[in-house]
């Protein structure tokens, strides 16, 4: 019998998820000429959309052109062409449920070897030990260009409801720009945009009322946040709590929790302080606790596997059950637990100690099987993390090659889309 976890959920927009299952965004880095969906990408979606996921949230798609987390990157911004959106909308709903698109801005998590721009709140670099040379020195943002962040923000979200989504998730987690300006550890304005912690929420709550001023009332605006940084001294389970509070007159439907950063990579089970781990749903301790004062539905990802674990979730006052690696290695994961099968494969595990190494050849792994998932292939979740590793930094050199001969054509029609 379909329990809990296949029942609707009505959220406050008025929209509707068929289930309880999210597939998480997880950054897969596929996008096409242009810096956009491409075919494979849109494949992918179809498989996952056959599989019985109730929602899809996509992959960070970046709101900036000049600031990617990676070279292959999906820019949907104010030159964008609609039509691979379209599309790629399309093959997310072709099963009957939703897609949402996660945008999002990296700040200060953008490689030393990028193009185009490396900001922050204040001008702290990562710090990633010997590790930190990878990222780029940021500079401290002015109130113009926040200002024309969120703004940037309200553009993306807007398009994507123009190309048929059914909602957005503004990613304020994980350590990219608007969960730096809220982490006292990142953010040491003294500003109105820093100190209290009112003013290090101030550009994510400005961000929200932009957005949802941009787009209609039956669309779906969520917020991605970290229920803790993982760190001492940083964005903790009370801040969390405060968050969620000021979100919810907001016109918020969900808030998604997850935790960790480049710099505690918990969201990948490797947090920097061992006691935080745990097999599976990491952050399901913290959850319990927000979810009892928590004025608006939360969905929690993170290290979910099986279906004991994600109705668990449930049962413990959680609205939806996200995952991410476990529908990268078995897409059709939704529509085994309906009949009563579990997975029959996981990922091989990283044991390396190097954590940021760790983490990197994790999610090359992960982006490995959604490659082959979008080729049509069954995913091979074995595969050695070395040789994935190797495999994803060779193609992050060619979409590095293909971002730096690009930006300079964007910024040019970006500019002749400002003078018309």
């Amino acid at each position: 019998m379909a329990g809990e976890l296949f029942t609707p959920l009505p959220l406050g927009s008025g929209a509707v998820l068929t289930n309880r299952i999210a597939k998480a965004a997880m950054e897969e880095n596929m996008a096409g000429t242009g810096q956009l969906p491409d075919r494979q990408l849109i494949e992918l979606y179809r498989r996952w959309a056959d599989g019985g996921t109730g929602l899809l949230i996509t992959g960070n798609v970046m709101v900036h052109a000049e600031a990617l987390t990676g070279p292959a990157g999906v820019v949907l911004d104010e030159t964008a062409p609609l039509e691979p959106f379209i599309e790629w909308a399309k093959a997310g709903k072709s099963a009957g449920g939703a897609i949402w698109m996660q945008i999002n801005h990296p700040g200060r998590q953008v490689a030393s070897d990028m193009p185009g721009v490396v900001w922050g709140p204040s001008d702290l670099g990562v710090d990633l030990g010997r590790h930190s040379g990878r990222f780029g020195r940021p500079t401290a943002m002015t109130p113009a260009q926040i200002a024309e962040t969120v703004a940037r923000f309200a553009t993306t979200a807007a398009r994507a409801e123009q190309a048929g989504f059914d909602g957005v998730e503004i990613h304020a987690a994980h350590g990219y720009l608007l969960s730096q300006f809220l982490s006292p550890l990142v953010n040491k304005r003294t500003d109105a945009w820093g100190g209290s912690p009112e003013n290090r929420a101030r550009m994510l709550l400005d961000t929200v009322r932009a957005v949802r001023a941009a787009v209609s009332p039956s669309f779906a605006v969520a917020v991605k946040l970290n229920s803790a940084d993982f760190q001492r001294g940083g964005f903790d389970a009370d801040d969390a709590r405060q968050v969620i509070e000021w979100l919810a007159p907001l016109g918020v439907d969900l808030v998604e929790l997850s935790g960790g950063s480049y710099e505690s990579p918990a969201m990948t089970g490797r947090a920097t302080d061992t006691r935080t781990q745990a097999r599976e749903a990491y952050f399901l301790e913290l959850a319990k606790d927000l979810v009892t004062t928590s004025p608006l539905p939360l969905m929690l990802t993170g290290g979910i596997t099986r279906r004991a674990t994600a109705e668990q979730v449930l049962a413990d006052g959680v609205a939806i059950v996200g995952m991410g690696t476990a529908l990268a290695v078995t897409p059709d994961l939704p529509q085994r637990w309906r009949g009563g099968r579990e997975a029959d494969r996981q990922m091989r595990p990283v044991t390396w100690k190097d954590k940021p190494l760790a983490s990197a050849a994790s999610m090359a792994q992960v982006r490995s099987q959604l490659r082959r998932i979008a080729r049509g292939s069954e995913p091979r979740p074995r595969i050695h993390p070395a040789v994935a590793l190797l495999s994803e930094l060779r193609r992050q050199r060619q979409a590095l090659r293909r971002y730096r001969a690009w930006l300079p054509l964007r910024l040019k029609a970006a500019a002749g889309h400002r003078h018309t």
